[in-house]
């Protein structure tokens, strides 16, 4: 009688469900605008690739996101590097290092006048060639390119884009913005500028030696062939292939999708600590868990760590304000998203902080660590959360594996048409990576 008792008991607690769960879904419908979860659900772009927001004028196609993963890591571009040690030895993939999150492995990104790669990209350092001031390098750390399809204006400061969050900036479309008078979106207007700022040549004759001239001929066969192989293909392709980098194999996305084990219990309380009492959900929204809004959190900027090439006047250390010049924007950063950051141990855009649990911890504690941050400037979201040890533990377990995708490779090619070590090519490099 007690087997068949203890056999009942067993059959019944494995039909009830998860109290976790339930209390996890019922907590984002509630936050979801339309009530379903699918407004964190991302879309998956090999079978989905419709569902990809993609940028005015740039409708989404295989052959531009296949071009634009060439293209991304091939070192061949970098032709216009500032001096021949230089020359062919970057990609854009040397400061969005995939094993990295696609962030950079180290605390500052280092193209042109960069050396070496370590096991992550933690080891790039300057080539002994370079003066610092010649350095490809800015002064804040670059951003993930994951989920980036959901970026509207780009930057820190979200200076790229005629549109969105840009409406009514028209008068500081001057410098680098100027391109934004094309009336583009984020993603496409910043690679327009960023092939010329990051010495990469881009003209048919060089695609041609490089031998892509066939890819683009397929990508954009719709453009007359005068226009066809161009920095502005050149951006069409690269924005295709970054809209196409969405995480949706990390744990939460496959709870989402209803994969209720995809999940951790402990990694189910952290998702709660996120969307209930520690507020995170009211900056880092939507599927991506980002938001196009700028708030000021009072964190160092990036020459507080020793990076090259940057000081207390660099002009990105005011975040939005050094963009529109505006009073009220001035040390506001643009809301990144949350998937795979536990790949790179630096975070902010001053990477002041060297771990999850520090970002958490400095959240909770809510104390600016910038005495030159006002303290009128300071978001109103940024206050004490009185979290427990328990609930901080939790938290972390979320963001660190609930919000990881395993499975970042799926993005990257198995070579570039040059032939070169990707995503770095010089003799360091190609070393540390393996190359032949």
């Amino acid at each position: 009688m007690f087997a068949v008792l203890a056999f009942f008991v067993g059959c019944t607690s494995e039909q009830l469900p998860n109290p976790l769960d339930t209390r996890l879904e019922r907590r984002l419908v509630e936050l979801s605008p339309d009530g379903s979860l699918d407004y964190f659900r991302l879309p998956n772009s090999d079978t989905e690739l419709g569902a990809v927001p993609a940028g005015v004028g740039n409708p989404l196609t295989k052959e531009k996101i296949e071009l634009g993963r060439m293209l991304f890591f091939e070192t061949g571009l970098a032709a216009d590097a500032m001096h021949e040690g230089g020359k062919g030895t970057y990609s854009c993939g040397s400061c969005h290092v995939p094993s990295a999150g696609f962030m950079p492995g180290s605390k500052q990104g280092i193209a042109d006048g960069g050396v070496g790669f370590g096991q992550n990209g933690e080891s790039r350092g300057k080539l002994i060639d370079y003066a610092e001031e010649e350095l490809d390098v800015q002064g804040a750390r670059p951003l993930s390119v994951l989920n980036t399809a959901f970026v509207t204006n780009s930057t820190w400061s979200g200076k790229f884009g005629a549109n969105h969050a840009n409406r009514g900036t028209e008068h500081a479309w001057v410098g680098d913005a100027e391109v934004n008078e094309r009336g583009l979106d984020g993603l496409e207007a910043q690679i327009i500028e960023g092939l010329a700022l990051h010495r990469m040549r881009v003209t048919i004759g060089w695609l041609d030696t490089l031998g892509y001239l066939p890819m683009y001929d397929a990508a954009f066969a719709d453009f007359p062939e005068g226009d066809r192989y161009s920095p502005l293909t050149t951006s069409f392709a690269l924005s295709a292939y970054l809209r196409s980098l969405t995480t949706t194999e990390a744990p939460f996305q496959r709870w989402v999708r209803g994969e209720e084990n995809a999940m951790s219990d402990q990694e189910k309380a952290g998702a709660m600590v996120f969307f209930t009492k520690a507020g995170c959900y009211r900056c880092h929204k939507g599927a991506a868990l980002s938001s196009n809004e700028f708030h000021a959190l009072g964190v160092r900027d990036l020459w507080e760590s020793g990076a090259f090439a940057t000081g207390p006047n660099d002009i990105r250390n005011f975040g939005r304000g050094g963009f529109t010049g505006f009073e009220e924007d001035f040390y506001k950063f643009k809301v990144p998203q949350l998937y795979n950051m536990k790949n790179s141990p630096f975070y902010f855009h001053g990477s002041s902080r060297h771990s999850l649990r520090s970002v958490v911890e400095y959240f909770n504690e809510a104390v600016p660590e910038n005495d030159r941050v006002p303290e009128t400037q300071i978001s109103p979201f940024f206050h004490p959360l009185n979290l427990t040890a328990q609930e901080i533990n939790d938290l972390v377990e979320f963001l660190e594996h609930g919000l990881y995708d395993p499975n970042l490779d799926r993005f990257v090619p198995e070579e570039v048409l040059s032939g070169n070590c990707f995503p770095n090519n010089d003799p360091l490099s190609q070393e540390q990576l393996g190359c032949n």
